[in-house]
């Protein structure tokens, strides 16, 4: 029988049209939860909840934009006034950027672009969920982060740096909310099969998975198992940590 761990409660998930995003998303809903998927690709977000709702689950998406402040601030207030409420946020938004080149051959603009989504999205998202969770003095916010955000990987250093950005506003922010009820952690993967590495260059690829001790990808579902429990009323005594799914390379 499927636990009900999230009966009653509402998340949105960010990055929710695919990958690692839709799966959370999916686990949370098959749990009880009430789902709000926000992504910019509106027609990839029209299949994911056609999809989560052929299988009867309480979803629904919404076109957001993480790197603007406005509708980001919006977005978030219209799902609490609809629904009453903001248990759980979790950002899965992002993107790789140029990949496979050395930092003399990294454009400043793709630089800026990487840094704009990954980390000002993150903190956006962060700071608005947190204003609707205060009020009601509990809340789980889970930033998907990187394995290449502690390590770092040669050949992405907009990916690298901003991910080593995103672990920063999750140390910083869960140790401001931690006497509140709310907690605000981390999750670091390393290479996990979703669409978004279709465009990783191949020698980087080869170099990731080659520090992989297990051999192999991380799937979508494994993401979803961990990042469920890191949201869930469970993990009352964790915040501001960076959780590893890393098939064995993370190495602190």
């Amino acid at each position: 029988m499927q636990m009900k761990r999230f009966e009653n409660q509402v998340a949105i998930i960010t990055g929710g049209a695919r990958g690692i995003g839709q799966g959370i998303g999916k686990r949370l809903a098959s749990e009880g939860a009430a789902v709000v998927l926000f992504d910019v690709l509106e027609k990839e977000l029209d299949k994911a909840v056609e999809s989560l709702k052929s299988e009867d689950y309480a979803v629904e998406g919404v076109t957001v934009d993480i790197t603007d402040e406005g509708d980001v601030r919006t977005s978030i207030a219209k799902v609490v006034e609809k629904y009453g409420r903001l248990d759980i946020l979790v950002n899965s938004a992002g993107i790789v950027g140029p990949n496979g080149c050395k930092i003399l051959d990294y454009d400043y603009e793709d630089f800026q672009r990487v840094i704009d989504v990954n980390l000002q999205g993150a903190f956006l998202v962060t700071k608005y969920a947190i204003k609707h969770m205060v009020p009601r003095k509990y809340g789980r916010i889970l930033l998907i982060a990187s394995i290449g955000g502690k390590e770092g990987n040669p050949g992405m250093i907009g990916y690298a740096a901003s991910k080593s950005g995103v672990m920063g506003i999750v140390k910083g922010v869960g140790k401001e909310y931690a006497d509140v009820g709310i907690t605000v952690n981390g999750l670091a993967p390393a290479v996990i099969a979703t669409p978004m590495n279709l465009d990783t260059h191949p020698n980087t690829m080869k170099y990731m998975v080659s520090k992989i001790p297990m051999g192999r990808l991380g799937t979508v579902e494994e993401t979803a198992a961990i990042s469920c429990w890191i949201v869930s009323p469970e993990a009352s005594f964790n915040s501001g940590f960076i959780f590893d799914l890393s098939g064995g390379r993370a190495t602190f």
